[in-house]
């Protein structure tokens, strides 16, 4: 008897908003340096930075170019007329205070703006400056991480608790033969399952390992704890230099505990701020030699860019060479799309090569004399670095 086909291992559905055009939120207590760090990853004044909480309230937006060593090899290679790297959507959101989650201080708006964004920067403040006054009286960042943690589980709790009641009101009437009844009996179960999650596991939505159905009723809740965070922990310039701070064991124990494998990136505002009041890229880079640090801005858009589960693959030509943010896991014809609805409606076929093979043949034709152009159909799923050539039906 010939042996069985190896069954393909289930896609996993990704948690969090379908779709490319994913938002980055900052999110922390007052007066931490969320709206400073905005500005200076933004290289604008966009962020209103001040020393007395509630200075931003309405959410700020800025792309910020995501650094590529591959874009900048293809430009050199291509010298295209126009460039145009991947970038990362960051909002820069008001500073949440204990109470949030029943409305305190702006507690329902910028719930509500972390609800709108897919991704969490947490900006954790670990440095000492009586000149900056801390909203809770003095600096304690692993408290801090405590009450932003606390307010928005209890935000979800509320939700996911008004929503299960709902659903069981409306679930008494179920039967056990259509596969409608059966669907809803299975959502609230799914649904009294994240509660417990959250309330009796005590654990973030995104730290549980759900099953493909259960992650479509997750994602439809758009849960605030079930959004990738990315801790920054700002340090004054001293420290971030020395590599040294006497919080920072405490804040890796602290995720370590609560929400383990989430990245945890040490920098400094003060730094970062001086550094952008340089002239120029050289001034800057031969400040950072002369301190033994650099920049830690770069590190913390690719984090928040790979945290959204976002890649990119390349379209390259004399015209122009652009990168293209896709989600992990997007097939050929919907990254088509992204560039024009039409290559996804009327997509025939992708000629695609890695980066890696240009990279070592160092020639489009090298490339496919050595057989490693392929043309790849609607079923193909999209690999981080691809460079694509799309052709379409009229």
């Amino acid at each position: 008897m010939p042996p069985k086909k190896a069954q393909a291992p289930e896609k996993k559905t990704l948690l969090g908003r379908p779709g490319n055009n994913l938002k980055i939120g900052i999110v922390g207590l007052p007066n931490v340096g969320k709206s400073s760090f905005f500005n200076v990853l933004s290289k604008t004044d966009l962020g209103k930075a001040a020393n007395f909480p509630y200075a931003t309230i309405n959410p700020e937006e800025a792309r910020i170019p995501v650094p590529d060593a591959r874009f900048e090899w293809l430009c050199e290679t291509y010298k295209p007329a126009s460039r145009v790297p991947a970038h990362l959507t960051c909002i820069d959101i008001a500073g949440l205070t204990a109470g949030a989650s029943t409305g305190a201080g702006l507690g329902n708006a910028f719930l509500a703006n972390v609800r709108a964004v897919d991704g969490i920067f947490q900006v954790v403040r670990a440095f000492d400056d009586a000149e900056v006054i801390h909203v809770e009286g003095d600096v304690d960042p692993c408290r801090d991480m405590d009450i932003i943690s606390t307010e928005l589980r209890l935000k979800d709790i509320e939700w996911v608790e008004k929503h299960l009641d709902g659903l069981k009101k409306s679930g008494r009437s179920l039967g056990n033969n259509s596969l409608a009844d059966r669907q809803k009996k299975e959502e609230i179960a799914t649904v009294q399952k994240i509660y417990d999650v959250l309330t009796k596991d005590n654990k973030d939505v995104r730290k549980y390992e759900w099953t493909g159905k259960e992650v479509d009723v997750v994602n439809g809740l758009q849960l605030l704890t079930a959004k990738p965070v990315t801790y920054l922990v700002n340090l004054s310039e001293r420290d971030y230099v020395r590599k040294k701070n006497k919080w920072l064991p405490k804040i890796k124990a602290w995720i370590d505990e609560h929400n383990p494998g989430d990245p945890l990136i040490p920098f400094s505002v003060a730094l970062e701020e001086r550094l952008a009041q340089l002239a120029t890229d050289e001034e800057r880079a031969e400040e950072e030699k002369t301190i033994g640090a650099v920049s830690a801005l770069g590190k913390i858009t690719t984090a928040g860019y790979t945290s959204l589960d976002l890649i990119r693959y390349f379209t390259c030509g004399p015209d122009e060479v652009r990168a293209w943010t896709i989600r992990r896991g997007t097939r050929a014809p919907q990254a088509a799309g992204v560039i024009h609805t039409d290559f996804e409606n009327k997509f025939v076929c992708g000629e695609i090569m890695a980066y890696e093979d240009l990279h070592e043949y160092g020639s489009e034709t090298a490339v496919k004399a050595a057989g490693k152009l392929k043309q790849q159909g609607k079923t193909y799923e999209m690999m981080d670095g691809d460079i694509a050539y799309w052709k379409s039906g009229a």
